[in-house]
């Protein structure tokens, strides 16, 4: 018996190699739940940085389009009538009555066809396809129609 006891005091640890492992443990867990923040401050940091930038990004396309916005408005001032008028009489250019217009038929030339720029759609209705009976069945009569597939002939030779 006093081998045994002996035994047993050489394997129990003392206790500060206790407190040292416990002191080990709770200084992993302490670097892991470290570890877990910085990776979820890396990952907030990066989704906080594209947000950012895709804000600025929307930005200037606002502006630009807003620029875009802008030429377009300068244009049709320049396009319009009245503008035209006045550039036209300040080039010295005349307007012109029907009389004034001579047309000439040249013989061999060939009109072009006219554009088009729609593409030609074929306007014949088609039928709208028909679906399987599989797609419009419930769950309950696909579970209905497989037992009176498989068991029902079952059930026939049961009761013979």
């Amino acid at each position: 018996m006093d081998q045994l006891s002996g035994f047993a005091q050489q394997y129990i640890q003392a206790p500060w190699r206790k407190q040292l492992q416990i002191i080990g443990l709770f200084a992993l867990v302490l670097v892991f739940v470290a570890l877990i923040a910085l990776l979820y401050l890396n990952i907030s940091a990066r989704a906080t940085r594209v947000g950012r930038e895709i804000q600025f990004m929307q930005n200037e396309i606002e502006g630009l389009d807003l620029e875009i916005e802008d030429k377009y408005s300068n244009l049709s001032m320049i396009l319009s009538a009245e503008e035209m008028e006045k550039r036209a009489i300040k080039q010295d250019f005349i307007p012109l009555g029907s009389d004034d217009v001579l047309y000439l038929k040249i013989s061999g030339y060939v009109e072009r066809s006219a554009i088009v720029l729609a593409p030609i759609s074929d306007r014949s209705v088609q039928s709208a396809p028909v679906k399987p009976v599989e797609y419009t069945e419930s769950l309950l009569d696909w579970l209905e129609r497989r037992f009176r597939k498989y068991y029902m002939p079952l059930a026939e030779v049961w009761y013979e």
